[in-house]
């Protein structure tokens, strides 16, 4: 089995992210580790895509202002 090899950099603009590279076959088996495959998540998606056409998500600020 091929290892995988991650390249990570943080950024120096913004300390908190990170960026992370590899190529597309290594993209490829994570995608497929987290599940971004199963029809279950495709599915999820497509329900997430019709919301967004409807009008059914809003955009907020931050999870406090959901509290209100």
């Amino acid at each position: 089995m091929a290892s995988m090899v991650f390249k990570m950099q943080r950024s120096s603009v913004e300390p908190k992210n990170i960026t992370v590279s590899f190529n597309a076959d290594k993209f490829e088996r994570v995608a497929a580790s987290f599940g971004l495959f199963r029809e279950e998540f495709l599915n999820s998606l497509d329900r997430a895509e019709r919301n967004i056409r409807d009008g059914k998500v809003k955009k907020i600020k931050s999870l406090a202002s959901l509290r209100k």
